[in-house]
């Protein structure tokens, strides 16, 4: 059985402990309300230019561009998006263990795929395997805006128009609430999948809608990009605040056993101590 001393160590180690993961979760809860805001209203600029381009793409006739059309698929390109800490659940490993799986169904050889990483977690977990990283990230604020990720974007969307990737897919965590997200898997070019959603909008196209593909397209792909970095940090926060509060939890509990172990320990060696002086006393007489 441990001394006293011992447990009223832990008792006060465990106590530091749950204050520094009470201070983890309450920093968490503030990022956690902005990145869902940060989220959120992102979302009607999303739904638009997806409502422009695929009103473009899909009405008008004629129209071939290579961001729109399926090619034989030589090299896939992974884009792999996780945090740059811990301390945050399961919220790295779901989406680390999901695209190790697909990789290992889908290819045969490590010259058929790469990986785009996003995030220092991501980056270090497949280059510790000899995963070949083409392009990486880390170091994304918490609450980010395009010009911090917009070189990575611009790249990713260049290695599909130069042919390094025939198919880009995406994988990333996607905030469904505080306590929910879930691992998504979008594949991002070509955009063969673009659809529209309700009427058909017509529009005047000034210059010609060839022209405004060209701009259009890349922005689009790179927007759907960064509204899956805003998802993350979202889903991220959130993770991080659950598991914090978790932490808090587990550590008021081992506080409260350690205690009632203090406690008893203490009183068995005053027991013990009046035992010793009762049968002094008695042996004197």
């Amino acid at each position: 059985m441990a001394s006293l001393r011992e447990i009223k160590n832990r008792i006060s180690s465990t106590k530091k402990t749950s204050q520094i993961t009470k201070a983890m979760q309450m920093v968490s809860a503030s990022n956690w309300n902005r990145g869902v805001s940060n989220a959120k209203s992102f979302v009607p600029y999303m739904e638009k230019i997806q409502e422009v381009t695929a009103a473009i793409a899909v009405g008008s006739k004629g129209i071939a561009h290579p961001m729109l059309q399926a090619r034989p698929v030589k090299k896939t390109g992974y884009i792999v998006i996780t945090a740059d800490r811990g301390l945050a659940g399961a919220y790295n490993s779901n989406v680390l263990r999901s695209v190790h799986q697909t990789v290992l169904k889908n290819h045969k050889s490590a010259d058929e795929y790469a990986m785009i990483a996003i995030g220092r977690v991501g980056r270090d977990f497949l280059v510790k395997r000899g995963v070949n990283v083409a392009l990486e990230i880390t170091g994304v604020p918490d609450q980010p805006k395009f010009a911090d990720i917009q070189d990575v974007t611009r790249s990713t969307v260049g290695m599909f128009a130069d042919g390094t990737f025939d198919e880009i897919h995406l994988y990333y965590t996607h905030y469904v609430s505080a306590i929910s997200q879930t691992v998504t898997n979008k594949k991002l070019l070509p955009l063969t999948d673009i659809s529209v959603s309700g009427k058909l909008t017509s529009y005047e196209f000034e210059p010609s809608a060839e022209e405004i593909l060209e701009v259009l397209l890349p922005q689009y792909a790179e927007s759907l990009i960064f509204g899956a970095i805003l998802d993350s940090k979202a889903s991220e926060h959130a993770a991080r605040m659950t598991a914090m509060k978790n932490a808090t939890d587990n550590a008021h509990e081992l506080i409260s056993s350690y205690t009632l172990a203090y406690n008893r320990a203490r009183q068995a060696a005053i027991t013990q101590e009046i035992t010793e002086i009762v049968g002094g006393a008695a042996a004197l007489e």
